[in-house]
Order: C-alpha cells, then structure tokens, then sequence
C-alpha cells in the first residue's frame, strides 16, 4: 500500500512545477539525454534550505500554490494518521527506541553541530587550500611546459636558418681549403720554374767563365815572351 501510495505520489508531483520537472529529467537514463555531453555545473558550497531540519523548502513553495502554508503540515499529518489507521505503521517498542535515538540525535546536533561545523570547516579550508596550491602549481608548470614547447618550435623554425649558414659555413672552408691548396701548387710550380732558370743562368754563366778562361789562355799561350816583356815595361813606364 505503501509503494502505490509513492507511485502515485510521484505521478501527481510529475504534473506540477519545477519539482516535477526534476521528477521527470530524474527518471530519464544519464547517458541517454541530450545533455549528456554538457559541461557539469558546479557543486553549490553550501546546502539547499531545509525545514526541521530534513524537509526541503522546495516541498513546501510547490504545495503553497494548491494548499497554501499549512498545506504542507497538513499532508504530513495526514499522511501519518492515515499510516496509522491502516496499520500500514504499527506503534511499538522499536518506535520508542528510534524516538530517543532520534532525541539524542538532535540533541547531538544542536550542542555539537555549530563546533563540528566549524571544525570542519577549517579542515575544508585547509584542504581547499592544498588543493589550490597543488592546482596552482600544476598550472605554472603547465605554462612553463608551454613556454618550452613555444621556444622549441620558434627553435624548430630557426633549425633551417642554421643549417643554411651551418652549409655556408662549410663551403666557405671547401673553397678556402681549395685556394690554399691552388695557392701552394702554385708556389711549388713556381719554385721550380725559378729553379730551371737559375739552372739556366748557371749554365750560361759557367760557360761565359769557361769560354772567358779559354780566350785568355789561348791568348796567353799565344804570346811569346818578349811580348810579355814588353807589356810589362809598357805598363811600368805608365
């Protein structure tokens, strides 16, 4: 009896407002809706309104417009005494023993529940804040990882500048190589055509002596000694 009464509960609620909207879109398969590939909002910091402490607000604005302030009270009152009468909900030991439990539960809230709320508080904090520092981090180091990716590609792109004046660079030296090398088989080249000359001009030269010596040997053994002698006294009387 129960579960046809939520049935039909979540039947009628489908038909009204924005509760019955989040009835329907509720029941529908997460990864069969259009918004499936949508971005996922953020969760709220803080919880939702409540009213004593377990009944949300959005119950009691979506009964105000059929059954005004009271409506709300009203139907939980009914509800209960309907159970009741039924049998559907049979009173016995076990409801004294929740009732105190749930005494003590409230009691628990109310004494403990302003320091744990502050307690938890400062470790949501802390923790938050070990998770800003460490997202902080991860984000610098992902901007630095990307400045280097930058500066890798802008020394990709200078790559092919380099190797150009890297190629240059290289044929300059083949073609300095290639003239120092001209330039000394042309001193050697040179070297020997000066030496074939000085040859040349020592042959010529030695035998302009020898031909010098031969005319003055032959001029000498030609003449007798009287005509040495009167050479001598020529050049005496000069």
């Amino acid at each position: 009896m129960l579960s046809r009464l939520v049935l039909v509960s979540g039947h009628i609620l489908k038909n009204s407002g924005s509760f019955g909207a989040c009835l329907v879109q509720a029941s529908r398969s997460f990864h069969q809706s259009s918004q499936s590939r949508a971005p996922v909002p953020p969760l709220p910091e803080k919880g939702g309104k409540v009213r004593h402490g377990i009944f949300p607000e959005e119950l009691f604005t979506l009964l105000y417009p059929k059954t005004g302030v009271t409506g709300p009270y009203m139907l939980g009152t009914g509800l209960l005494l309907y159970m009741l009468s039924k049998e559907i909900y049979v009173i016995n030991h076990e409801t004294f023993a929740a009732a105190s439990i749930g005494v003590v539960i409230i009691y628990g809230v109310k004494k403990f529940g302003p320091s744990v709320a502050a307690f938890s508080g400062i470790v949501s904090a802390d923790k938050f804040d070990v998770a800003q520092e460490v997202k902080d981090q991860a984000m610098a180091s992902l901007a630095q990882g990307i400045e280097d990716e930058k500066k890798e590609q802008w020394r990709v792109e200078g790559r092919c500048m380099l190797f150009d004046a890297k190629r240059n660079n290289v044929a300059m030296l083949l073609e300095t190589n290639y003239r120092e090398r001209l330039h000394m088989v042309t001193n050697e080249v040179k070297k020997r055509l000066d030496y074939q000359v000085e040859l040349q001009n020592l042959h010529r030269r030695m035998e302009q002596e020898h031909m010098v010596n031969w005319v003055e040997q032959s001029v000498i053994k030609s003449i007798t000694p009287q005509q040495v002698q009167g050479i001598c006294c020529i050049k005496c009387l000069d």
